[in-house]
């Protein structure tokens, strides 16, 4: 097997939420598939339990990932995948056009442009990492990334149907991520399964129609507290305690 294309990497980590960074990126790699977190077979039996056949499925900031392609090869074949890097979905446009049922569009997952309840699963796959790897203290999220995070979110509760699954595939542990997840103003449940050996990562199914248990409610409101101010996170933290996350992801 050949080697794949060296990657460009950023002057800092800040800039991976910068959109002209991704489309001089895009246009250098073009749509040849490049993989954060491993590609579906990783993850498949995790996800596909998720899934049904007849799902109307929106991927969230698909970049060059060959995973809406293998969803569709396994029989998922109404899959709209967005990203707002215009280079990025121009070649995947031309890379899969061999496959009617794959929709490529441009667009910001902070505003988008679907009608309410227009999908039963929302996935995505390291985007909102990408938001969040300027941050210096994952302990402490700036407001600027809480507020990203949040428009996000808002908008995957909203395009879901009443009782449809956003599923999210990250490097970020739960004591980290599910507080930014366990919001009652998203209208859903939330939990995780992990994946990986050496390096952990999470597939976490937030199922909308369904509540928060009362210690997820704990997390959510502990997003909010003033600093200093003793939390239920830390009682979270797992084993699986990474180190250098930005080099284990590959990015």
């Amino acid at each position: 097997m050949g080697e794949s294309p060296r990657r460009q990497l950023p002057d800092c980590n800040a800039q991976y939420r910068d959109r002209s960074f991704w489309e001089a990126r895009y246009r250098d790699e073009g749509a040849a598939p490049a993989e954060w977190f491993g590609g579906l077979e990783c993850f498949r039996e995790q996800l596909e339990a998720e899934l049904s056949p007849t799902d109307r499925i929106l991927v969230l900031g698909c970049g060059n990932s060959a995973l809406s392609y293998d969803l569709y090869q396994l029989g998922y074949t109404d899959i709209t995948s967005i990203d707002y890097s215009a280079a990025c979905i121009a070649g995947m446009q031309d890379y899969y056009a061999h496959c009617p049922g794959l929709q490529w569009v441009v667009m910001d997952a902070q505003a988008l442009a679907f009608q309410d309840g227009s999908f039963d699963v929302v996935l995505e796959k390291g985007t909102l990492d990408s938001m969040m790897v300027g941050e210096t203290d994952p302990w402490h999220v700036s407001r600027e990334a809480r507020m990203l995070l949040e428009q996000v979110l808002a908008e995957v509760s909203r395009v879901l149907q009443p009782q449809g699954r956003f599923v999210s595939i990250t490097f970020a542990q739960p004591h980290f991520r599910k507080p930014h997840y366990a919001q009652p103003a998203y209208g859903w449940s939330t939990r995780h399964v992990a994946y990986g050996s050496g390096f952990h990562y999470f597939l976490y199914v937030m199922q909308k129609g369904e509540g928060l248990t009362p210690s997820d409610l704990a997390l959510g409101r502990s997003l909010h507290l003033p600093l200093g101010a003793p939390t239920p996170m830390r009682q979270l933290q797992d084993e699986e305690e990474g180190g250098d996350f930005l080099s284990a992801i590959e990015l």
